[in-house]
């Protein structure tokens, strides 16, 4: 068959097998550590009302796909759609899968802020990726804007601006906040706090900074943030996993809705340029607009696609999921495509997964390769019964051998008890 190069919408891919089942790996050892934590899960439309998102996002509203109506967390996952130029060599895409965990109640301080950064340290222990969760707090943010004299009502834009410092210098940003309208030399407080002294100390160190420093420890909304990220960083101590954690200052995440602790996920190599591969934060007002209370909820999200950008840029991956438990090859005078068919029924009814070469006629070694290239753990082997004329031998070979010779003639009416034996 040529090969056919079909175009696809911008910022959306097809996959294929190999990619699928890398992907199903993703998902599974998600879901384990979900399973761990005694997730509820949910599924969600993949597409909301207007109202519901707009003025929530601040300056990203503009990645919302604005449909006309038609019609009319917590563990979750599915596709989800962003309006934004797509870069698909970083996984950053349209249409994209997502993982989300989330904690919705009114919770002890930073008991769930905790447990979902122990989630998300399991989630990359089981994908074996070398990440650091990068974490702020939006009190300790918001609250050096207010301490150097940002207006009120330039603490949002100034804020997303920034957000760009992991992807800009500061001097961009700097022009940027300025474009904005705010003053210069408040623009360089910022700096001095965000990037300079932001830079380089450890979780304990920022927050004995925040407490020392002269003007930030008068600002109210700074020692509150303090007072809950140091109660964090016991929590994150007694759970083992201040390793993974940077507290960065500079961090500011983009949308308007987060309330207390911010997080983003990035690769420690940084050479790959996915940007974050998870993210998430608190949210404590967000679900009062909907309701007749505030519910207080924290949570995160895992970006499927730039975890497996990731996972298919580095050397090893992860054990691939088994897609094939047994291969049948037949070979002989006759093609034997009836009995391949009888087996294979046999088999999947008793929740064994079974392949064949379609094209029935392929030499009996190209049939054991592809048996070998798909990751068979059995073959089984039918070929003409030389002393019974019309009866087909049954034969199992343990995989990955390839040696026809080396082969164990079972019973027909005893196959499917001799492969779940033989199935590892």
């Amino acid at each position: 068959m040529p090969n056919v190069k079909v175009k696809v919408p911008k910022g959306t891919r097809d996959l294929d097998g190999d990619n699928i089942a890398l992907r199903e790996v993703v998902f599974t050892k998600i879901r384990n550590i979900f399973k761990l934590h005694n997730a509820n899960e949910i599924d969600t439309p993949v597409f909301e009302l207007k109202s519901i998102l707009t003025d929530k996002y601040g300056e990203d509203s503009k990645l919302i796909y604005d449909l006309e109506d038609q019609g009319g967390k917590f563990a979750h996952s599915g596709k989800v759609y962003r309006r934004d130029q797509p870069a698909i060599d970083r996984g950053r895409m349209r249409e994209f899968y997502q993982c989300d965990f989330d904690y919705a109640g009114d919770l002890d301080l930073m008991i769930p802020d905790a447990e979902v950064l122990c989630i998300t340290a399991a989630v990359f222990e089981a994908l074996e990726l070398d990440v650091t969760i990068e974490i702020n707090h939006r009190l300790v943010l918001d609250g050096i804007f207010d301490a150097v004299g940002v207006p009120k009502d330039l603490i949002r834009p100034i804020s997303s601006a920034v957000d760009k410092l992991d992807k800009m210098s500061w001097s961009e940003v700097k022009e940027e906040m300025e474009q904005k309208g705010l003053e210069a030399e408040i623009a360089d407080q910022i700096g001095a706090y965000v990037v300079t002294t932001g830079s380089g100390r450890g979780f304990s160190e920022t927050l004995d900074f925040l407490r020392s420093d002269e003007l930030l420890s008068k600002n109210g909304q700074v020692s509150k943030g303090v007072e809950e990220m140091g109660l964090l960083l016991r929590y994150l101590t007694a759970s083992e996993i201040t390793k993974y954690v940077s507290f960065d200052l500079s961090l500011a995440r983009g949308l308007d809705y987060y309330t207390g602790l911010i997080y983003e996920v990035v690769p420690k190599d940084t050479s790959l340029q996915v940007g974050s591969i998870a993210a998430g934060g608190r949210y404590d007002n967000l679900v009062g607009m909907f309701s007749k209370r505030d519910i207080p909820c924290v949570g995160i999200s895992f970006g499927v696609d730039r975890i497996l950008t990731v996972l298919k840029a580095r050397q090893t991956q992860p054990k691939l999921l088994s897609k094939t438990d047994v291969w049948i090859v037949a070979y002989g005078s006759t093609l034997l495509v009836e009995e391949k068919m009888s087996i294979a029924r046999q088999l999947r009814k008793a929740g064994i997964s079974v392949e064949f070469d379609t094209k029935a006629d392929r030499k009996l070694q190209k049939q054991l390769d592809l048996a070998k290239s798909k990751g068979a753990a059995l073959a089984i082997l039918l070929e003409d019964d030389a002393d019974a004329p019309g009866a087909v031998r049954v034969k199992i070979l343990a995989m990955p051998e390839t040696n026809a010779e080396k082969v164990d003639v079972v019973d027909r009416a005893l196959l499917l008890e001799e492969v779940k034996v033989r199935l590892p």
